[in-house]
């Protein structure tokens, strides 16, 4: 029992300082699972995001709930799932009771406009951190590439990427070739 709600208390954490979704929590997880309590390592967190990338629902949530499967098996990671979701639920329903009488002041815009740099900010640290975790060797870099002209030149839809980048690293990193 202590073991679950340490999980829960370590996804609390994770959730009340974790803003801008699922890039965002990768700093989160590594300071809180990988440093702070050695439960993962960090290609398990870039594994874990890899699949919630692809699998439906929110990604933050998805990791978590990877993460607390990895730590605990099923209930641990509803327990994960939980203690990431409970600060946000409970934030949200406190913001809901005052945001129309303050949405409209300047010092509130100004302060979310400052929120969002933040934001931004740590998505660009967690990309940094996803681009040497994952180019390893000239192949992964390829496939990247490809990947961002797809999307980003010819508006590729995602689903495509995924399944012909899933393909490609088959191909091309499989020990045994097809």
């Amino acid at each position: 029992m202590r073991e679950y709600l340490e999980l829960l208390r370590a996804f609390i954490v994770i959730g009340a300082t974790t803003f801008g979704g699922g890039y965002a929590i990768v700093p989160a997880l590594e300071r809180e699972l990988i440093k702070k309590r050695g439960w993962i390592t960090l290609d398990e967190v870039l594994d874990f995001y890899t699949i919630a990338q692809i699998t439906p629902g929110v990604i933050a949530v998805n990791i978590a709930t990877f993460a607390g499967c990895k730590r605990k098996g099923i209930l641990g990671g509803a327990v994960a799932t939980i203690g990431l979701v409970l600060p946000g639920v409970c934030l949200m329903l406190l913001v809901s009771l005052f945001v129309k009488r303050f949405a409209e002041y300047p010092l509130v815009q100004h302060a979310l406009s400052g929120i969002r740099l933040a934001v931004c900010a740590l998505i660009f640290d967690t990309s940094l951190k996803l681009f040497k975790g994952f180019f390893k060797n000239y192949r992964a870099i390829i496939i990247s590439v490809i990947a961002f002209v797809l999307s980003a030149v010819f508006s590729v839809s995602p689903v495509y990427i995924i399944l012909g980048a899933g393909l490609a690293g088959f191909l091309l990193f499989s020990p045994v070739k097809p």
